[in-house]
């Protein structure tokens, strides 16, 4: 069975933990949500074959694999990742926490926790949305008026090491800013890839 894929493509990590980091970006098609802040086109995809995805991502130097969308885990399986892995790659996932585990494989639906899928795991929930996923390594929260008063909630039921807000436009940076001073247990997430100018 295939995939449906966006875009492959070779880049420097723009946000949260990973900030500045080069890295493979694999966008998988489709989402679960639909976010009015949302920059993905989910129209336009290729479909491609694990081996398919490999080739693309062996192209580049890095050895940091993110798997982005949409949302990667309504397609991703544990055997696509094992076989990353299995090439050298570091594997970060972005999540919106909508789902915890993953098919072990296209054929074989036996679940399997992302957490064990994956070297790294961002949590991105949105607000009125379920969230499943209940640990990650990086909480990252788009601050809008819909999720900050949920920012207490999300920090209580997922349990995260790295904590990061970021501003959905340029327009609530400075409320961004005041809050993570107010609650110096946040952090600043800026997209630094937009700021200067790269994918």
């Amino acid at each position: 069975m295939n995939f449906r894929v966006n875009e492959i493509f070779y880049s420097l990590q723009g946000e949260g933990y990973h900030t500045g980091t080069p890295a493979v970006f694999v966008r998988f098609a489709g989402c679960n949500l639909q976010c009015p802040f949302c920059d993905t086109d989910f129209t336009n995809f290729t479909t491609m074959s694990e081996q398919d995805i490999i080739l693309n991502i062996k192209q580049y130097p890095a050895k940091m694999v993110v798997l982005t969308g949409g949302e990667p885990t309504l397609q991703i399986t544990a055997n696509l990742c094992r076989l990353i892995q299995q090439q050298g790659y570091y594997i970060t996932i972005e999540t919106n926490g909508t789902r915890s585990t993953i098919p072990n494989n296209h054929n074989d639906n036996t679940p399997v926790q992302l957490n064990e899928a994956v070297n790294w795991i961002t949590c991105s929930p949105k607000a009125h949305s379920t969230t499943r996923l209940n640990k990650a390594d990086e909480l990252k929260i788009v601050l809008t008026d819909d999720t900050l008063p949920m920012l207490d909630e999300y920090r209580d039921n997922i349990k995260a090491t790295h904590h990061f807000l970021q501003p959905c436009s340029n327009s609530n940076t400075g409320q961004v800013i005041n809050y993570i001073k107010q609650h110096p247990t946040w952090r600043l997430s800026l997209q630094t890839h937009k700021l200067i100018g790269i994918q």
